[in-house]
């Protein structure tokens, strides 16, 4: 599976509606180009990497580092296929705010109006879901969920691109998803991933964090008593500053390993105090009488959410030493790199071909001359002298 993250800044402004209509026909058109060129399927493998998703953004003349950068884009998407879907077999549901909590009735309906079976249905609505708890609760990275759009071919390829919010520094990420290739939903699956903003991040999806997904699915696979034994020692024992010590509980006795303090100043683990939530108690003997055969079947029970898997992971980690991954995941800083090789030197190669695909594709769509004359001077004004 391919999955990419972009950071930029929230953007509280508004497309005036001359500029949103121009945006819908541009976005169809070039879409149609795509299908008719490649077929549905390569225009699903596009929209879900993040470089050619920011590219498309700025050809339909949104600023490249603007939070509105998905909201609008995918809406203009949207919009603009209207009514064209089952010609082009692309199909796109969800969007910002409520909307994004419609996606699930949106698949099924569009798969009832295919006549696809139950289970191809019941698959794609898993996935949209698994993605969004994932990205909120495995990527542990401040930023909340607030966009979901879930786009599937007629073939069943699929990608999904979200994003959320964080208010305390004002910025916006977004998340891409691909279903090519999927072997773990829940371990490594980025690809390209695009930021500004790094941050101590717990990220549960890190194939370092390998061993605390294994213990955190056999520590809701034992009984229930036993899992709140384990909190009991963290409420009484572990501190703001997770200082180490040997402890006594019963006949046994347990060490607590040492931790270096940058990780325990920022992560929210710490403050928290999870053996008083009558919430999360309910949750834990939930999982504790379902017996969650793996990770991701944890993940995807109902009523899980960050505060369970910071608690599971917290466990695993102070009481029985499986040390997750408190690395933030995003790896660049933009689509291309950075002119001042800030964090890597221009990306050429990719930078050119992202290029040449919009120049092969804009003299095909169903523009006015004079409307891809204009396009043609943005897209050149990206090209890098050598």
């Amino acid at each position: 599976m391919k999955r990419g993250i972009t950071t930029m800044p929230l953007d509280s402004g508004k497309v005036p509606q001359w500029l949103f209509e121009r945006m819908r026909r541009l976005t169809r058109n070039i879409v149609i180009a795509i299908v008719a060129e490649y077929g549905p399927d390569e225009f699903i493998k596009r929209i879900a990497d993040p470089v050619w998703f920011q590219c498309l953004s700025c050809v339909i003349g949104m600023d490249w580092n603007s939070s509105g950068t998905t909201t609008i884009t995918t809406g203009a998407l949207k919009d603009g296929l209207r009514g064209l879907e089952r010609d082009l077999g692309i199909f796109i549901c969800g969007g910002k705010g409520k909307t994004s909590r419609k996606t699930p009735d949106e698949i099924q309906n569009w798969g009832e109006y295919l006549s696809l079976s139950e289970e191809k249905i019941n698959n794609l609505v898993y996935n949209s879901k698994m993605a969004a708890k994932v990205d909120s609760s495995l990527v542990q990275d401040s930023y909340q969920i607030y966009h979901h759009t879930f786009f599937f071919s007629i073939n069943g390829s699929w990608a999904v691109v979200q994003q959320g919010m964080r208010t305390d520094n004002q910025t916006a990420r977004r998340y891409h998803w691909y279903s090519e290739k999927i072997t773990d939903l829940v371990c490594e699956p980025h690809s390209g991933i695009i930021s500004q903003i790094k941050s101590l991040t717990l990220d549960l999806t890190a194939r370092k964090s390998e061993e605390t997904r294994k213990i955190s699915t056999q520590l809701v696979q034992n009984n229930y008593q036993s899992l709140m034994k384990d909190l009991q020692i963290l409420a009484k024992h572990s501190n703001s500053l997770s200082k180490m010590m040997e402890v006594k509980f019963g006949q046994q006795q347990f060490k607590f390993l040492k931790l270096e303090n940058t990780e325990f100043t920022f992560h929210p683990v710490l403050l928290e105090n999870f053996f008083e939530s009558q919430y999360l108690k309910k949750i834990f003997w939930k999982l504790c009488q379902e017996k969650p055969e793996d990770y991701e079947k944890l993940v995807a029970k109902e009523g899980v959410g960050p505060k369970t898997i910071r608690a599971l992971a917290l466990v695993a980690e102070i009481i029985y030493g499986a040390k997750p991954s408190y690395e933030d995941p995003a790896r660049y800083s933009f689509a291309h790199g950075g002119k001042d090789a800030t964090p890597f030197p221009v990306d050429r190669k990719t930078y050119d071909e992202t290029i040449r695909f919009f120049e092969n594709i804009i003299p095909k769509t169903r523009l006015p001359v004079s409307e891809k004359q204009k396009i043609f001077e943005r897209t050149k004004k990206l090209k890098i002298k050598e």
